[in-house]
């Protein structure tokens, strides 16, 4: 039984990770209109997803994935390789953190209680979007000064540079995760035999 379930937390982690990036490649095309980088994206939503079914290990698993992904399928924006540790395996791995909420939203949706899962769900995905949106403000900082217009002060520049697209997408992920949730139950909590 173990095995079983070790090669399901894997396809799981496989496929979704596949699936953020895929979700990551249709918002840069759509949504992408930040010169050095940067979109309201809907690839953090899986990861959310694998951080309330397996808690901290699947969403650090898949978060690392889709980083890994996007630097070598080559959609990364890199200007430095400790830029492009920053911005792509750190800033989506921590996206994972949010599955220190698992059990609370577990328990939550076994108890059918949809105020509860829509309370954690969106402070979860407050704690992972806040995380990356740290990283991608520190990078901004230290690689990317250059572009900051003239009298402003750099990290004033980052924290509103990174912010209008990580606002957006926070608010974006929180919603339809937690609808996500709500209306599919059964997608995120395990049973217990498998």
């Amino acid at each position: 039984m173990k095995n079983n379930q070790r090669l399901l937390f894997l396809v799981e982690v496989s496929m979704l990770a596949s699936l953020a990036f895929l979700l990551d490649l249709v918002s840069g095309v759509v949504g992408r209109f930040w010169p050095q980088g940067g979109s309201i994206s809907l690839a953090m939503i899986p990861i959310f997803i694998l951080s309330f079914r397996w808690g901290l290990k699947g969403g650090l698993l898949a978060g690392f994935l889709l980083g890994l992904l996007q630097v070598v399928l080559g959609t990364a924006f890199i200007a430095h390789p400790v830029q492009a540790f920053i911005d792509y395996f750190f800033a989506f791995t921590v996206v994972g953190l949010s599955g220190i909420l698992f059990k609370q939203v577990q328990h939550a949706l076994v108890n059918r209680k949809k105020g509860t899962v829509i309370a954690y769900v969106v402070l979860g995905t407050f704690i992972g979007s806040a995380l990356r949106y740290l990283a991608h403000v520190i990078a901004g900082v230290y690689f990317f000064a250059e572009y900051t217009p003239e009298g402003t002060p750099i990290w004033t520049y980052s924290i509103v540079y990174n912010g209008s697209y990580m606002l957006p997408t926070f608010i974006v992920s929180a919603i339809v995760t937690a609808l996500i949730l709500i209306t599919a139950p059964r997608l995120v909590t395990r049973n217990k035999t498998t």
